[in-house]
């Protein structure tokens, strides 16, 4: 796998020859949005097939897996427009397998309960787990249900154990400040919290839980540890899987943006595992900076590593970009998001220079507007393949156990085809997979 960095008049076929791979291919890797206009620092991904099979007739994907000696998923995983289609051809080839892979590693896909069926289902091969958003805590330990039946029979067919997130999170990302603290400063709201869920999960068919702990900070953390170990040792009784999410208190001020430091030992040794995410929302309050930071996040890894085996650590990705309009004035302005597609496109809409920040591995672009006349400038910061590649270097380098994927509401080609070509995706044996 390769990573292209687009010069100033390059094209597709250009790309392709230089590399000697089919342009058809560079398109399939990096989504059909490549097929338009490139930008200079836009970043392509290339990769390089070690086997391929032409489809023979009469052939069904199960007889050329079988033929290969791969799964059904390995099809999929390999040539993902095959979750779109009824019908394989004679003639047409199909990818078998790349090179060796680095290691296997887990991912946890995040999605909400209207997520499109036809993008989830060409996301699930590359999953472990399927994080399900949409529950909420509520006064007095009550649960507000999603209706996501046909999501978790979908995740058990492709082999990915579905994990229910619990949060006290409203839809447009507010904590209920009050009910989280009701429950862990009232031991009846606690037990009452943890059945409640325990029905849930039975009823519904989960894998596991995976409880966000939004508002721990040194203050609270007494109140969320007795309150982790309740949850850990009722819900490994019954069976469960735990994860607990801990998103790292930022602290902003003129200067620096830093994280409060929390010790998180306690809490880490009762869980199957820690996954390091921030939930990022329709909007955002906070100034312009990366969306993903590859420093900020080896900081906090390099302070926690004490505390959390790293087999236990999954650090997040954000699959996000945000659009600040500047200056920024704390307290009024609010940054819009757009899914990496959008922000793709708006980029070839303005005719802008892709430029990148090498401190973070993230890229960002100015543009400027006049909706009334007065100019406004814009800065949008995102994700590209040279951020997704250097995040899940520190996996390996750090000997992390995988990554969170926030989120999947979007089919993201890049994504996949960078952790396909390196890495084994770790499966649950569920009995249901093909």
């Amino acid at each position: 796998m390769e990573l292209y960095v687009v010069q100033e008049g390059d094209t597709i076929n250009d790309i392709a020859n230089l590399y000697g791979v089919p342009v058809d291919r560079i398109l399939l890797d990096n989504g059909y949005e490549a097929e338009g206009i490139l930008l200079p620092g836009q970043v392509l991904v290339i990769t390089f097939p070690q086997k391929i099979y032409t489809v023979q007739d009469g052939d069904t994907l199960q007889e050329i897996a079988n033929k290969n000696d791969i799964t059904v998923l390995e099809l999929l995983r390999n040539n993902p427009y095959l979750s779109e289609r009824e019908y394989i051809y004679p003639g047409e080839t199909l990818i078998i397998s790349y090179g060796e892979k680095i290691r296997r590693i887990t991912t946890s896909g995040y999605a909400r309960e209207f997520v499109d069926r036809n993008n989830l289902r060409k996301t699930l091969p590359y999953l472990t787990y399927l994080s399900i958003f949409g529950y909420r805590v509520m006064e007095g330990g009550t649960i507000e249900e999603t209706d996501d039946e046909d999501i978790l029979l979908m995740a058990k067919t492709y082999g990915v154990a579905p994990i229910l997130i619990i949060t006290t999170l409203s839809t447009l990302g507010q904590i209920d400040v009050q009910s989280a603290y009701n429950i862990l400063n009232n031991e009846d709201q606690m037990d009452k919290l943890i059945d409640n869920l325990i029905v849930i999960l039975k009823k519904k068919g989960y894998y596991g839980i995976n409880i966000a702990y939004e508002l721990l900070s040194n203050v609270s953390l007494s109140a969320y540890e007795t309150f982790n170990t309740k949850a850990y040792t009722r819900f490994k009784e019954e069976g469960f899987i735990f994860f607990v999410t801990i998103s790292p208190s930022i602290i902003f001020t003129a200067t620096e943006i830093s994280f409060e430091k929390i010790d998180y030992t306690k809490i880490a040794q009762l869980s199957d595992g820690v996954i390091i995410l921030t939930y990022l929302w329709g909007s955002y309050l906070g100034p312009p900076a990366p969306i993903a930071s590859v420093s900020r996040t080896n900081e906090f890894l390099d302070f926690i590593e004490s505390q959390i085996s790293p087999e236990k650590i999954v650090t997040g990705l954000l699959l996000i970009a945000y659009d600040w309009e500047l200056p920024y004035i704390i307290g009024l302005s609010n940054a819009k998001s757009l899914s990496l597609e959008a922000a793709l496109e708006q980029a070839r809409q303005y005719h802008v220079v892709i430029q990148f920040d090498e401190e973070s591995q993230t890229p960002f672009y100015k543009y400027n507007t006049a909706p009334s006349g007065i100019p406004v400038n814009h800065v949008v910061w995102f994700i590209n393949g040279i951020s997704i590649n250097s995040i899940l270097k520190i996996i390996v380098d750090r000997g992390l156990n995988g990554s969170g994927l926030w989120n999947v509401m979007s089919y993201v080609p890049q994504l996949w085809s960078i952790i396909n070509t390196q890495f084994e995706v770790e499966k649950i044996p569920l009995g249901r997979e093909m």
